[in-house]
């Protein structure tokens, strides 16, 4: 990170991209699951930009682009077809996840998540989307359906990060759960 002047306040989006570095650098093992959490924990609560430095000070700064933080997308898709995403990998700030004639099954909970929000837009128009979230997560149901069963469970956790569930259902299946047991494929 590089600073002009280390007493300037932090913002959100200094925060965000210092916690995109460190969850790239527990996606890639250099860093533990244990000093992932206290990263994390100090980079929230930082107040300057002075104190965020210390923190990336020992990993490669990945997320260096010309793009501004907080833009970086993803999109998977499953049409006609059944994919299934899962294990340690880092989701965008906004991910889309869409199912069209098929069957998309995405597990979050060895995942790692690029700040303390992400949103998750799920669209589904005759498919089954099933995501299954961190246990700690705080979750938020914003979308909506149309001739279609929309299950949505999460709640609010002390700690957690909150993920932000959008977008639509149509004629389809598209269900948020903690739970394995709420994972069942059946209509």
């Amino acid at each position: 990170m590089t600073v002009n002047d280390p007493g300037q306040r932090a913002s959100d989006a200094d925060r965000d991209r210092v916690a995109g570095v460190i969850a790239e650098g527990l996606a890639t093992g250099r860093l533990t699951s244990a000093e992932h959490a206290d990263r994390l924990e100090a980079t929230y609560t930082a107040v300057t930009v002075g104190d965020l430095v210390p923190i990336t000070r020992d990993l490669p700064d990945t997320l260096r682009s010309n793009v501004p933080a907080g833009t970086e997308k993803q999109r998977v898709s499953a049409v006609f077809s059944k994919v299934i995403r899962g294990g340690r990998w880092v989701p965008g700030r906004h991910t889309t996840f869409s199912a069209v004639f098929g069957a998309l099954i995405i597990d979050l909970t060895e995942s790692v998540l690029p700040g303390r929000e992400i949103t998750l837009e799920l669209n589904s128009f005759c498919g089954k989307l099933i995501v299954r979230v961190p246990e700690h997560a705080n979750v938020v149901d914003e979308g909506s359906a149309l001739f279609s069963k929309r299950h949505v469970t999460g709640g609010k956790t002390e700690d957690g990060p909150l993920i932000r569930v959008t977008g639509s259902s149509r004629f389809g299946k598209v269900i948020v759960s903690r739970k394995i047991t709420d994972w069942n494929m059946r209509s």
